[in-house]
């Protein structure tokens, strides 16, 4: 089973928020000065450069969880993050130790950290070939569904 990541913690700050991917690309220059490329891998983790603003209360429980659930960040966990594929839970483990808690005004906790996703968030190929023009206009069918349809 899954380690959960606790319901009491906010999701990360906005600011500096990003993702890199790993390369499963591999290019091998020639002689003739051309070069030679390759996919070497199909499944690859992304990495994401997070920060939490934290209470005092949330940085005791960010700091216990990390240090006894995860065994110092080495576990993965299930974590729900915002990629262009929407905010869903995506497996998720801890690259190194965190950075801080830094104190920030009166009583808030700045914590940063470099977060490893086990796959790389990616629309499904069958959608990417058979519908392209849907992903396109997605936001414009979700908001007219949810302006026409009646809440249940």
């Amino acid at each position: 089973m899954a380690i959960e990541y606790p319901k009491g913690l906010p999701l990360p700050l906005r600011e500096g928020y990003g993702l890199n991917h790993v390369d499963p690309v591999l290019r091998t220059d020639m002689a003739s000065g051309r070069s030679r490329m390759r996919q070497r891998f199909t499944s690859v983790p992304s990495r994401v450069s997070v920060s939490w603003l934290l209470t005092t209360p949330e940085a005791q429980l960010f700091e216990g969880w990390h240090a006894h659930t995860l065994k110092s960040g080495t576990e993965w966990f299930d974590w729900p993050t915002l990629t262009p594929m929407g905010l869903k839970k995506y497996e998720a483990r801890f690259m190194q130790i965190y950075d801080g808690p830094q104190l920030v005004g009166l009583d808030s906790w700045r914590i940063t950290a470099q977060v490893e996703l086990f796959e790389r968030p990616l629309m499904p190929a069958d959608w990417i070939e058979i519908a392209p023009d849907f992903i396109l206009g997605s936001s414009i069918i979700d908001l007219a569904l949810n302006h026409e349809w009646p809440r249940a």
